[in-house]
């Protein structure tokens, strides 16, 4: 009874990491490609003018994330619940969202590494008066890489949940 209790909460807590994450990833992504914000996030999320762009950045992410705990951590959670214990689910749980927010970052900051040339430009959507196209495409590039990131992740953290449900069923069956 107290792991159904836990799930929503895990779900709850999913959201949360997910939401604190767009705001950090936001902050990395602004310092890359602030013309990004301000030509396309900051209109698309209806951010006021008169708010400071790092604030304005971070409302953004968190907008633009806190979702994907739904998506991400309901799953996860669900395995979660075959484990023999509350307290290994949770435990289980919350090493199974740290790897997939590692996963999703470093996939993130590692699509920075890859450079668009200025002959690629066509390919995306630039919004006319940008004034640095390079740091959009770049900052945009993180955005769309965190997302399918995210998926990774997930997958990741299913995988690691299986194994883990299963190694701590084989510790209980090795007890009895």
């Amino acid at each position: 009874m107290s792991k159904l209790l836990a799930l929503p909460f895990l779900v709850v807590l999913a959201c949360l990491m997910a939401g604190v994450y767009g705001m950090v990833h936001n902050q990395i992504s602004y310092t890359v490609g602030p013309d990004y914000f301000h030509a396309f996030k900051f209109l698309q999320f209806n951010i006021a003018e008169a708010l400071p762009y790092r604030i304005g950045a971070a409302i953004v992410g968190w907008r633009a994330s806190w979702w994907m705990g739904l998506v991400i951590g309901t799953p996860i959670a669900a395995v979660a619940l075959l484990m023999p214990s509350a307290a290994q689910m949770v435990r289980a749980f919350l090493l199974a969202a740290l790897m997939v927010v590692v996963i999703t970052l470093a996939l993130g900051v590692l699509s920075l590494a890859f450079t668009i040339g200025a002959s690629q430009y066509h390919l995306f959507r630039i919004p006319a008066g940008v004034a640095n196209p390079a740091g959009f495409v770049r900052a945009g590039l993180m955005h769309d890489t965190s997302y399918a990131a995210g998926l990774i992740g997930l997958v990741a953290g299913m995988v690691y949940m299986i194994l883990s449900v299963i190694r701590a069923r084989r510790q209980v069956r090795a007890r009895d």
